[in-house]
């Protein structure tokens, strides 16, 4: 084969990858379809240009790397500890009924004893790659159901480190058991125990004098010496696994303070570098053997599709957990990937496995990655079949809060979506002005708290049940949909809609595509934080220039209801910055306009009293597309007439509480008046 340099290898393989996303997001497949393609195009077993296997499969490792590192710094030890009880038990049980599974199936091909156990192994392992991007792409990875599904594949990766030393066993033989595998073992021990004692003060102590350097380059190349070098000696001096190394360096200052800018940093190349390990997965696969062994082929996937997933709802059955975790895990698991490539390599190195066995762990694997995202598509539908199956359905989400029954007479109240950090603060403001409030949360333990503290509580996902029919949303003053992902967030609101037309709804957006369509959804008020804060930024700045309160708070209202757009793109939006001018001179501007229930309509200028009342003085009318200067007091006003008004500041605060309480009914007489 003719020597590629490493550049070339990085380039195509990027370029293929780049093309195969695009097709696929065109064909309305996931962007992993087109990555694990676009490396069959490249790889060894099919013509034109031929990829170094070894080189991209290098990189995909630092990939695995920096994944596991992301992961480490969202999952804490404490995440950790709170779902053992579920993550412990359930992986052990599963991997052991999947490599019986794989037992039974290849002993009918007439594997033997070895091969078989092996086979059994490698497809009890899931992918932690392709979970992840599973979980991000579907909005579950920061959900208790994510985190447990993450757990279950931490202790797999555990398992997998075990079973690699016990594979040096049949290596060196049986009189090196004590020898190799206690040694590698007590090693793989010690570097966990020194990451967790020492690794989680040196490593955040690290970051921050790096941070105080004001060096942004250098803050980047601590992330990757970190993630990298800790990875390398984990593997190289302790045995243990890449993967598991970097997630540990993650854990070491996932409670830091530097943690969220170490993730958005590390991002990019965790990006890059996955997407080559899915090109290197492609690059493996050779189609020829998936024709000539396609009944073999077929039954492996099967296997690994439905036969895990299978095992975690009978698991779920055994144990206390709740159906919706049962689930996303068993949705989660329901592929194999790089552990399962390790460790069949290992075997076939060792013997213990032949190259075609290896090709037929492939195949199937790269399968049961294309089939995974159509799994999480029929999670919802699997889950509403069940609901349907009330016997099944309470045996298995046994370990859900009891249904809460709310009060008939429960009205006036704010419905809350969501009982994040964001859902968490509408809360406690709810409670200290004594408003009634409701909350909508997926989450076991976050129901079970505000339960005892006596807050009303419905369980269940709002975008994927009936659960908003309890809300009673008729009855409530407003609902907030606090949930981080949009289209959660745009399925509770259209629903929400519909139950109640004329309820004001608050939702929460994550980009400004969001925003436009929650509002055409029917969201009356649609916050996004980021663009939230640069508002913030503007009007600070505003009134450090001098200029009035309210023309400033009245522009930043309009750029809201304007969906964020800040290009001044309204007749409205100039006539307030024409305002502001004024204002910067020592005078203030505003306009208002009559509506319907104004009782100035059809009165005079003289006979409204605007001036006596307040000072300000009338300089304009705008009556449609005509402007009527400096107004008569024998002019008489009409409904739609946008009134233009100058003074001082505190002659404009008066005008505008004046017409505001006109509008509203609310404007009480003086005795003057009378």
């Amino acid at each position: 084969m003719q020597e590629v340099h490493l550049l070339t290898n990085i380039t195509v393989a990027l370029f293929a990858a780049f093309l195969g996303g695009i097709v696929a997001r065109r064909l309305g497949m996931p962007t992993i379809v087109g990555y694990l393609v676009a490396g069959i195009i490249i790889g060894p077993f099919t013509p034109g240009f031929v990829g170094d296997v070894d080189s991209i499969l290098e990189l995909a490792e630092i990939g695995i790397v920096f994944l596991m590192f992301g992961v480490g710094l969202h999952f804490s030890l404490r995440d950790l500890w709170m779902v053992r009880d579920i993550a412990l038990p359930g992986a052990l049980i599963q991997m052991t009924l999947t490599t019986l599974w794989g037992i039974g199936l290849t002993q009918l091909w007439g594997w033997s004893l070895e091969a078989s156990v092996i086979l059994g192994l490698t497809i009890s392992m899931a992918s932690t790659v392709v979970l992840l991007r599973g979980l991000e792409d579907h909005g579950l990875l920061n959900t208790i159901h994510g985190r447990v599904a993450v757990g279950w594949l931490i202790v797999e990766d555990i398992v997998t480190v075990i079973i690699l030393v016990g594979l040096r066993v049949f290596e060196g033989g049986q009189g090196s058991l004590l020898e190799t595998g206690l040694f590698t073992l007590a090693k793989a021990g010690f570097f966990v125990v020194v990451m967790l004692l020492v690794g989680m003060r040196f490593v955040p102590w690290l970051f921050a004098r790096i941070a105080f350097t004001k060096s942004r380059e250098l803050f980047i190349l601590t992330i990757a010496v970190v993630a990298l070098g800790t990875a390398f000696a984990a593997s190289e001096f302790f045995g243990v696994s890449l993967a598991l190394g970097a997630f540990l360096a993650g854990v070491t200052i996932s409670e830091s303070t530097t943690s969220y800018q170490v993730g958005a940093d590390a991002l990019p190349f965790r990006e890059v570098f996955a997407t080559l390990f899915f090109v290197s997965v492609g690059m493996l696969v050779n189609p020829m053997y998936l024709v000539n062994h396609a009944g073999q082929t077929l039954a492996l996937t099967a296997l690994i599709v439905l036969a895990k997933p299978l095992n975690a709802f009978c698991i779920g059955l055994l144990f206390r957990f709740p159906a919706r975790t049962t689930l996303v895990v068993g949705t989660g698991i329901s592929q194999i990937g790089e552990f399962s490539f390790l460790l069949g390599a290992s075997a076939v190195s060792m013997h213990l496995l032949d190259a075609d066995q290896y090709s037929l762990i492939l195949a199937s694997a790269v399968l049961s990655i294309i089939i995974n995202p159509l799994m999480y598509r029929a999670l919802t539908p699997a889950e509403n079949w069940l609901k349907g199956r009330r016997r099944v359905w309470a045996r298995l989400n046994r370990a859900a809060p009891a249904p809460q029954l709310l009060p008939e007479q429960l009205s006036d109240h704010v419905v809350i979506v969501g009982y994040g950090r964001v859902g968490h603060h509408v809360v406690d403001v709810l409670e200290y002005i004594n408003t009634p409030r409701l909350v909508i949360d997926a989450e076991a333990t976050r129901i079970d708290e505000l339960s005892k503290l006596g807050v009303p509580t419905l369980f269940g996902d709002a975008a994927n049940s009936e659960i908003l029919k309890h809300a009673r949303l008729s009855h409530a003053r407003a609902l907030v949909v606090t949930v981080p992902d949009e289209a959660t967030a745009e399925v509770v609101v259209v629903a929400a809609r519909q139950l109640a037309p004329k309820l004001p709804i608050i939702a929460r957006a994550g980009t400004q595509q969001g925003v436009t369509r929650l509002a055409e959804f029917g969201a009356q008020d649609v916050i996004h934080p980021e663009l939230e804060g640069g508002l913030e930024v503007v009007r600070h700045m505003l009134l450090r220039l001098g200029l009035p309160p309210l023309q400033v708070q009245k522009y930043t209202d309009l750029v809201r209801r304007d969906h964020y757009d800040v290009a001044v793109s309204t007749p409205e939006e100039y006539r307030l910055l024409e305002q502001l001018t004024y204002a910067l001179r020592g005078l203030e501007m505003m306009w208002h306009q009559l509506g319907e229930t104004n009782p100035l309509a059809h009165q005079s200028v003289a006979n409204a009293g605007i001036r006596d009342r307040t000072g300000a003085s009338i300089v304009a009318v705008l009556r449609g597309e005509h402007v009527i200067a400096n107004p008569k007091s024998v002019f008489q006003f009409e409904v739609g007439d946008v009134i233009g008004l100058i003074g001082e500041e505190s002659q404009i605060r008066a005008a505008h509480a004046f017409l505001t309480e006109l509008e509203r009914g609310t404007w009480t007489p003086t005795e003057n008046d009378k």
